[in-house]
């Protein structure tokens, strides 16, 4: 007999898997997303360098919210020497969020050991970092601050927030997740599913070309060929993932709004040429 799991659990599961999807497809198309006319014949090495910023992100928020240590603990031989992240704590996580987490952690540890370019950035991991992000998604400052430590469901919201600026995922239409969606975030008395809108919608404005993101419940129209209301990946007309160029996602990442302003998750700006040269 198959091990009973509850619908809390399933939710948390379904939510996290869904968010979380995207990581992995993300490393198999970089490549092709990340065209952009400042570097339309960018060299591999070039772009892999660049989605190695997201890749330092990732692996140091996931390894720290489940373990309460970053790369310098599980990974030093891959930080080449950078600063070690500002602000990242252990969550006290569930252990079904916190077992996913870890595997998550342990993938994007992987990842940075398949491509070197060049030493761990400054990070900024820190609860205000992420305040001040949703305090401009909701335009007003939420109160108490949003802090990404305090449980796994903020937890999970913040992981809808960093990754997946490339290949954005999603919650797909179903009556678990629905649910979970609805779940209300304690103490704003807001759902999850508010949360995700206000992160899209700020990340389409920061990216300054449109659509290019989406929540995790839409109008139907919006949905996967125009029939469910859930996304597994947004998408556009034709079910295509949306591209970013290195601007919009240097736009985003950085909270400006500016490829040429750093700021954000990344005090110092990012790393790499392509990164670099929007800063010189």
């Amino acid at each position: 007999m198959a091990p009973y799991i509850s619908r809390d659990r399933a939710s948390i599961f379904v939510l996290l898997a869904s968010l979380v999807l995207p990581l992995i497809l993300l490393d198999y198309f970089s490549s092709a997303l990340f065209a952009s006319a400042k570097f339309p014949k960018s060299k591999d090495a070039d772009l892999l360098e660049f989605a190695l910023n997201l890749e330092y992100l990732e692996a140091e928020f996931f390894l720290f919210g489940a373990l309460g240590h970053g790369l310098d603990v599980a990974a030093p031989n891959l930080t080449g020497g950078g600063p070690p992240p500002i602000g990242a704590k252990k969550v006290e996580l569930d252990s079904l969020t916190n077992d996913v987490i870890l595997q998550f952690a342990f993938q994007e540890v992987g990842h940075l050991s398949k491509v070197r370019g060049f030493p761990r950035p400054l990070l900024d991991l820190s609860s205000k970092s992420f305040a001040k992000l949703m305090d401009n998604a909701f335009g007003k400052p939420l109160v108490p601050p949003f802090d990404p430590y305090a449980n796994s469901l903020n937890f999970i919201i913040a992981s809808y927030v960093i990754p997946y600026v490339g290949l954005t995922g999603y919650v797909g239409a179903n009556r678990l997740l629905s649910a979970t969606s609805r779940e209300l975030v304690p103490p704003y008395g807001v759902a999850v599913e508010e949360f995700t809108n206000r992160i899209s919608i700020l990340r389409s404005k920061l990216g300054i070309r449109g659509l290019k993101d989406e929540g995790i419940i839409v109008p139907t129209g919006l949905g996967a060929e125009g029939r469910v209301k859930g996304n597994i990946l947004a998408g556009d007309v034709n079910s295509l993932a949306y591209s970013r160029t290195p601007e919009e996602r240097l736009r985003i990442i950085y909270g400006s709004g500016d490829e040429h302003v750093r700021g954000g998750f990344y005090p110092k700006g990012e790393s790499g040429h392509i990164a670099q040269s929007y800063l010189k």
